[in-house]
């Protein structure tokens, strides 16, 4: 199989002081980029591939199947070859992980070269939870610069409609290390042969191949940071989660299903623009979380006395009832007080509620109580009686039956 050759890397930041945010990682790398491209020459493929899977599951033995029916020409972009600073191999021999911020920029640089314009399939990325964030970062980043670009008349071709696949093959641990150990002695084999016969060239063997305990780490770091996180895209990309125990013909013919159907569900790119004024729901939910933070901060520092009215109100009259009642995963508070009459203390009763894992909302049953009469005029004087049903809502897992 073809393969890029390594691109070198400088020093990695030291675990210690490795950013962990992947907004703030996404937004370091992208700066970067546009510093040293240009925006307007940010053009990256059509279609991207991101083929993941346990150790031993077959990846590199299934992606001639994928380029192929994809027609993608271009050689993969393997993760593992482009990693070959002293620090990420070091990592990469223990079965740990690189820095995201690393991985991260390697893998766009990689994205923006020409031979990748039509479609692209990257080995290995991502791979753990920040990873996973980053890549729906780069989705939207991609869709809002084709938006940017739309007075460009050669914008479809230079920023088309960012589509994403995402392809697992799955294994459990027992057939992983089976594999990876298989793999260390057929590598060992080969090195033997070539160094009695002085033909061939040898072949780079990982200590984990070799190693049932390390093999089984190599597994287990698979399950515990990539699995669980790749988990979360279903809901963004198109997502495909291979079975690939079995013959490589039998999952050979899974994954061409899969692809052969989730190929029929796709807009046309005249259809997604028209729609996406409108931003998917994981934009709004990260962008909702920053400014809800925002919010907080704001009350905090500007708004003190107020905020505190409202901590003191949410712990006397809504968390008493609330531990009652947690069972039910809804907790309606009937109250009377002046304080919601204030906008401001509304929001800030939902924002805390939210920044804690609840949906709260107020629904205003205020009404008009009769004070006095007047005997000369016969009106009735009123006063609004400040009254409200606070509903808070929230997960629950109820007890054993």
């Amino acid at each position: 199989m073809d393969s890029q050759p390594p691109i070198p890397v400088g020093a990695s930041t030291p675990l210690s002081l490795e950013v962990k945010d992947p907004q703030l990682i996404f937004e370091s790398v992208w700066r970067d980029l546009e510093a040293e491209y240009g925006r307007e020459q940010l053009t990256f493929p059509k279609e991207i591939f991101y083929l993941n899977g346990a150790p031993g599951a077959g990846k590199g033995t299934q992606t001639e199947l994928i380029r192929k029916y994809k027609e993608i020409t271009a050689a993969p972009i393997v993760i593992s070859n482009l990693l070959i600073s002293p620090e990420a191999r070091r990592l990469i021999n223990a079965g740990q992980l690189a820095t995201d911020k690393e991985v991260t920029l390697l893998v766009l640089k990689q994205l923006l070269r020409p031979e990748y314009r039509m479609g692209a399939l990257v080995d290995g990325f991502p791979r753990s939870a920040g990873q996973v964030e980053i890549v729906k970062l780069f989705y939207e980043r991609m869709r809002a610069l084709r938006a940017q670009m739309h007075h460009l008349p050669d914008y479809e071709t230079r920023f088309p409609k960012p589509h994403f696949r995402i392809v697992v093959l799955y294994i459990d641990e027992a057939e992983s290390v089976a594999r990876q150990l298989k793999r260390g002695q057929e590598a060992v084999q080969i090195n033997t042969r070539v160094e009695q016969s002085g033909v061939g060239e040898k072949l780079e063997i990982r200590p984990t191949d070799l190693d049932a305990e390390l093999a089984r780490k190599r597994y287990q770091v698979f399950k515990e940071k990539t699995y669980d996180a790749l988990l979360s895209l279903k809901n963004v990309f198109d997502c495909h989660f291979i079975d690939a125990h079995g013959t490589v013909e039998e999952v050979r013919e899974r994954i061409e299903e899969e692809l052969t159907y989730q190929s029929s569900l796709e807009l046309d790119p005249a259809t997604f623009d028209a729609i996406s004024a409108i931003p998917v729901a994981h934009a709004i939910l990260v962008h909702a979380r920053q400014e809800l933070v925002q919010r907080l901060d704001r009350y905090a520092r500007h708004q003190k006395p107020l905020m505190q009215k409202v901590m003191e109100f949410i712990q006397t009259a809504i968390m008493p009832p609330l531990k009652r009642q947690a069972l039910t995963g809804l907790v309606i508070v009937p109250v009377t007080t002046e304080l919601l009459l204030d906008a401001d203390a509304q929001a800030m009763l939902v924002d805390i509620f939210s920044e804690r894992g609840y949906r709260a909302t107020i629904y205003d049953w205020s009404r008009q109580i009769p004070e006095s009469f007047d005997l000369k005029t016969g009106k009735i004087i009123t006063k609004k009686e400040p009254t409200f049903r606070v509903e808070i809502r929230f997960q629950h897992h109820g007890l054993r039956g």
